[in-house]
């Protein structure tokens, strides 16, 4: 069946009866402590721990398995949104601490995972100039410049080059057209 045939008719959710679903009822519990004693005795099942570690070692964030298992339980309509948002920094913690103890290595999902390499450039690239800097001083060799990357400022200084002109579009016209 194809994908676009699966997904729900707009308006299809006005024909069925009323609270037919779990999420439109109110929620089985309703606070937070409960909720999170609930997630923790489900986490802590074996089978559970170990589906959890496993898609932890395949590549899946910490914080999209925390965020899958809440909303999992908001769509079941164990417990609401709100009480998802004040447990998840709680329940993210106990799984990360059961995971560091059997070694399992995971992403938390907080890094930025660019900045983290350009950091580690620019740290190694300081470790080079002042070792550079340091063999030029006890060879007595002139220093040298070392170029720096482009900012945006100094790309912009730059003399643009001359594009090719175009004609200019007529202005749009009509009823609905900005004036």
């Amino acid at each position: 069946m194809s994908v676009i045939f699966a997904a729900p008719i707009p308006g299809q959710s006005l024909t069925s009866e009323p609270k037919s679903r779990p999420f439109e009822r109110p929620p089985q519990i309703v606070d937070p402590i409960d909720a999170l004693d609930m997630h923790i005795e489900n986490i802590t099942n074996v089978e559970a721990l170990e589906d959890a570690f496993h898609f932890l070692e395949m590549g899946l964030t910490l914080t999209a398995l925390v965020q899958g298992v809440l909303r999992s339980a908001v769509m079941e309509g164990l417990h609401s949104i709100d009480v998802s948002l004040a447990i998840a920094p709680v329940l993210h913690e106990y799984i990360k601490g059961l995971a560091l103890e059997a070694d399992v290595e995971f992403d938390e999902g907080f890094e930025d995972k660019e900045e983290k390499v350009a950091l580690s450039y620019n740290r190694e690239r300081g470790k080079a100039v002042k070792m550079l800097e340091k063999l030029r001083e006890e060879t007595g060799e002139p220093a040298l410049e070392v170029p720096q990357k482009d900012t945006q400022e100094e790309v912009e200084e730059q003399e643009p080059q001359e594009a090719p002109e175009e004609p200019m579009p007529e202005a749009p016209q009509g009823l609905m057209a900005r004036r």
